[in-house]
C-alpha cells in the first residue's frame, strides 16, 4: 500500500493546469528534456540494395500479390466474356503471373522514376532515334506490363462486407494487406532517432473519392491524405495511417483525449513509449492535454500551437499583435508544459515540454530556442516528400485510385530501402535506385534474352532489295525505300532488322550502335 504523503501528492486530475510565470532564472533545458536511450539505425545489416529492397518487399507478399492478381484476372476474364469480349483484346493474351514476374514489373516501373518520359508507350518505342530505350522491350513487352497494370490486385473483394467492416475499413479495403504489412516491416527494420516528427503527406489525386482531401500549402494541393511519423534527420518513414474520414463519437466531446486528433497521435506512437523521443507537431495537433499525455509516456513534444485550444489561458488567447512589441516573448508554464508567444512578423504561439523562454542569436536576432530547433528538427516528412519528388514513379494519369496510392507506397519503401542500406555503404540516392533496377531484372527476369528487340540478338546483314518485276518500266535499277536514319532513298536494308532500310555505310553502323 502507498503511503498517505504518496497519496496527497499525486494529482486528482491529469488535466488540472495551474498557470503561473516562468521561473527565473531558467531551467537548462537538458535538465528537463526526456532521456534518450534507444539506439538509431537499422536493425540488421544490408549487403546492396536488392537486398534492403527485399527485406520489405520479401517473397511472403510477393507471393500474396501474386495471387490475388492471378485471381483478379480470372474474374476480369470472366465479366468481359459475358459482355462480349473483343478478339483483339489484350485480357485474351492472360497468363498467370508470377513473384519473377512481379519483381520485374517493380522494376520497370522504378526505372520510369528514373528516365523520364511523357507518355508510357515512349519507353517502348522501337523508333531508331536518340530517345529509344530497348531495354524496357528487353524486361517486358508493352502489352503484358499494361495487362498486369490492369490486373494488379491486393485483396479479396470478396471480403468486403459492410456487416463485418466499418465504413472506415471498407473504404481501405483494397490496399489493407499492403498497408499493414509495410507498417510491420518499417517499425521493425528501423530505430528511430531521438527526434521525430508528425506530419501529413499529400499524394495527387484530381478524380472522384470520397476520402480526398484538400491542403493549400501542400505541393499537390487536392488528393489522398496520410499522417506519417517520419525521422527528422533522414526523413525515414516509420508508421503511416490514411485519412479515411472516421465518424467522430459523442465520447469526444467529453474526454479530452479522446478525439480523434490525440487518439491519432499516440496509434501512431504506439511502441515508442518510454524511450525519450521528442514528437515535433504543428498546431494541427498540439494541444496542452496532448503535451501532458506525451510526457506522462515518456515523450517531448514541441511545436506550434493554436491558442483556442481547451486549457490555454485566457492571457495568451486574449493577447493580440499590437500589445506586443516586434521580439517580444510572453509565456507560462505549469510544470511539464510551456506555453510560449513570440512576436516576429506576426503573433506566433507555440509549446514545449522543456523549452522554457530560452533564446538564442540569429542573424543578429533575438529569438526563442524553440523557433530555431522547430526549423531544424519539424521538416522530416517534407524531407521524406521532396526525396520522393525525384523520382515520380505515381505521376502517369491512372483511373484506380488505390493503383497510384500502391505507386506512392512503393516509391515511399524504397526511399526507407536506402536510407537503411546508406548506414552500412556510401550510394547516392539515384545510384541507389539504378542499381536496385539493374539488380532486380538479373535475379527475377527470366525472359529477358527472348524478348530482347531483335537490333540486339539477330544478326544483321545489309541487302539490296529485290529488282523491279518484269515488265515494268525500269527493270535496271533496285527497288528503293526511305531510310529510317537520314530519311533519305536507299537500296538497302538489314535482313536481320525486319527489313528496315538503311543507307551503307553510315547509317548502318549508326543504328546498330
Amino acid at each position: 500500500m502507498p503511503s498517505t504523503d504518496a497519496i496527497q501528492m499525486e494529482p486528482i486530475n491529469k488535466f488540472d493546469f495551474k498557470w503561473r510565470q516562468m521561473p527565473n532564472p531558467q531551467i537548462p533545458p537538458q535538465l528537463r528534456r526526456e532521456h534518450f536511450i534507444q539506439n538509431k539505425g537499422p536493425t540488421r545489416a544490408y549487403v546492396d540494395p536488392y537486398d534492403a529492397f527485399v527485406a520489405i518487399w520479401d517473397r511472403p507478399i510477393m507471393e500474396h500479390i501474386v495471387r490475388e492478381t492471378n485471381k483478379y484476372a480470372e474474374q476480369l476474364c470472366e465479366a468481359m466474356i459475358v459482355q462480349g469480349i473483343a478478339p483483339n483484346s489484350r485480357i485474351t493474351k492472360w497468363v498467370d503471373t508470377s513473384v519473377d514476374e512481379l519483381y520485374t514489373y517493380f522494376a520497370i516501373i522504378q526505372a520510369t522514376g528514373i528516365v523520364i518520359k511523357s507518355r508510357l508507350e515512349e519507353y517502348w518505342s522501337t523508333s531508331a532515334n536518340i530517345f529509344i530505350t530497348p531495354e524496357f522491350s528487353a524486361a517486358m513487352s508493352y502489352d503484358r506490363f499494361c495487362l498486369l497494370n490492369k490486373c494488379l490486385h491486393f485483396n479479396d473483394n470478396a471480403l468486403c462486407s459492410t456487416e463485418r467492416l466499418n465504413n472506415s475499413e471498407a473504404k481501405l479495403h483494397k490496399l489493407q494487406p499492403i498497408l499493414q504489412h509495410l507498417n510491420d516491416k518499417f517499425t521493425s527494420l528501423y530505430m528511430l532517432g531521438q527526434n521525430i516528427a508528425l506530419d501529413e503527406s499529400l499524394t495527387m489525386w484530381k478524380g472522384r473519392l470520397n476520402i480526398r482531401q484538400h491542403i493549400p500549402n501542400k505541393a499537390a494541393t487536392v488528393g489522398i491524405k496520410t499522417y506519417e511519423i517520419c525521422e527528422s534527420q533522414t526523413g525515414f518513414l516509420w508508421r503511416f495511417e490514411v485519412e479515411a474520414r472516421q465518424a467522430s463519437t459523442s465520447e469526444e466531446k467529453t474526454n479530452p483525449l479522446s478525439g480523434k486528433i490525440p487518439t491519432l497521435v499516440l496509434r501512431l506512437l504506439r511502441g515508442l513509449e518510454h524511450k525519450g523521443h521528442t514528437v515535433w507537431m504543428d498546431n494541427f495537433y498540439n494541444s496542452p492535454t496532448l503535451a501532458r499525455e506525451l510526457k506522462v509516456q515518456g515523450f517531448d513534444c514541441v511545436g506550434t500551437l493554436r491558442t483556442n485550444r481547451q486549457y490555454v489561458p485566457a492571457e495568451l488567447t486574449n493577447l493580440q499583435l499590437k500589445d506586443m512589441a516586434v521580439g517580444q516573448v510572453c509565456g507560462c508554464t505549469s510544470g511539464d508544459v510551456d506555453l510560449i508567444v513570440w512576436r516576429d512578423k506576426k503573433r506566433i504561439a507555440l509549446i514545449s515540454t522543456y523549452h522554457g523562454l530560452t533564446t538564442v542569436e540569429d542573424a543578429d536576432t533575438i529569438k526563442p530556442a524553440l523557433i530555431a530547433d522547430y526549423n531544424i528538427c519539424m521538416g522530416g516528412v517534407d524531407k521524406k516528400d521532396q526525396m520522393l519528388a525525384m523520382y515520380p514513379i505515381e505521376r502517369n494519369r491512372n483511373r484506380i485510385w488505390y493503383k497510384k496510392f500502391f505507386r506512392r507506397l512503393l516509391n515511399a519503401s524504397t526511399l526507407n530501402a536506402f536510407i537503411l542500406l546508406k548506414a552500412f555503404k556510401q550510394f547516392t540516392h539515384r545510384q541507389f535506385r539504378q542499381t536496385l533496377v539493374l539488380q532486380l531484372l538479373e535475379r527475377h527476369n527470366t525472359n529477358r534474352s527472348r524478348n530482347r528487340p531483335a537490333l540486339l540478338s539477330q544478326r544483321h546483314v545489309p541487302q539490296h532489295f529485290e529488282r523491279p518485276a518484269a515488265g515494268s518500266n525500269d527493270t535496271k535499277r533496285h527497288l528503293r525505300r526511305k531510310c529510317v536514319v537520314c530519311s533519305k532513298r536507299t537500296t538497302t536494308f538489314c535482313e536481320g532488322c525486319s527489313g528496315k532500310a538503311l543507307c551503307v555505310p553510315k547509317c548502318f553502323s549508326q543504328y546498330h550502335e
